[in-house]
């Protein structure tokens, strides 16, 4: 059942971009046209000061989403922004519980209140979830794993899940395919058959391919090669009709 699952290839631009940015889904439209991706899904999560002004994803068919967000949906929360707003200024996704965020203080606890925030406001949660290199090393790689998704993950209808091992994010260390399948396979069996799982975790256009082909991989959350247009279409080719 995995295998029916729409791949979604997200590209988190972290803190990244200007005014100039906006236009680059056009740029991606023309790399790689509406009409060869009915198959799957495009995701671009800029800056939230970008988020407002870039093009409309009925223009271009790549969908729009938040890095983060706050519980609550508005209050004296300064320098932090609600889902709700997210979803005003154009996001249908918002990431939860991305490791940098995590490493800043957020707890499974916040990012399961996150989770249910993106909910409340009609997004579509990614949440993230993923192990230490010195875990992975001790053999706790999927206990780890599992324990973060029993605690971060809510009751809800629509959610994505993005495994990112911390040792691979932004390092140039990638985990290999076996590693890959045999997470996704044990959170496969973890979260059932209808939830998409991305991998993350220094995704190029050179691995791609052999990394988007394992079975329980629905699609990839990609770091620096989402921020030009070329390389996050050659991730976005590979991805096959699941």
């Amino acid at each position: 059942m995995a295998k029916t699952l729409r791949p979604l290839i997200a590209a988190n631009w972290k803190m990244h971009g200007d005014m100039s940015w906006a236009f680059k889904p056009a740029d991606f439209n023309t790399l790689f046209l509406t009409e060869d991706r009915t198959h799957l899904d495009v995701l671009i999560c800029p800056p939230a000061t970008l988020l407002s002004s870039m093009l409309d994803p009925e223009q271009t068919g790549v969908l729009l989403g938040g890095q983060d967000c706050h519980a609550n949906a508005a209050g004296a929360h300064t320098g932090n922004v609600s889902a709700e707003m997210l979803k005003d200024a154009g996001a249908s996704y918002v990431i939860v519980g991305h490791s940098e965020r995590r490493a800043e203080g957020d707890t499974d606890a916040d990012v399961n209140a996150k989770a249910k925030a993106a909910a409340r406001a009609g997004l579509t949660p990614i949440i993230c979830v993923g192990e230490t290199e010195a875990e992975r090393d001790a053999g706790k790689a999927q206990k780890v794993v599992a324990a973060q998704i029993k605690a971060s993950v809510p009751k809800l209808k629509d959610y994505v899940i993005a495994y990112e091992p911390v040792w691979a994010i932004g390092t140039g260390k990638t985990a290999t395919p076996e590693d890959v399948d045999e997470m996704h396979n044990a959170i496969r069996e973890q979260v059932g058959a209808k939830v998409r799982l991305l991998y993350g975790g220094s995704v190029k256009p050179a691995n791609a391919e052999s990394l988007l082909g394992l079975k329980n991989v629905n699609g990839a959350l990609i770091g620096g090669a989402g921020l030009e247009m070329d390389s996050l279409a050659e991730i976005a080719k590979a991805a096959p009709a699941k």
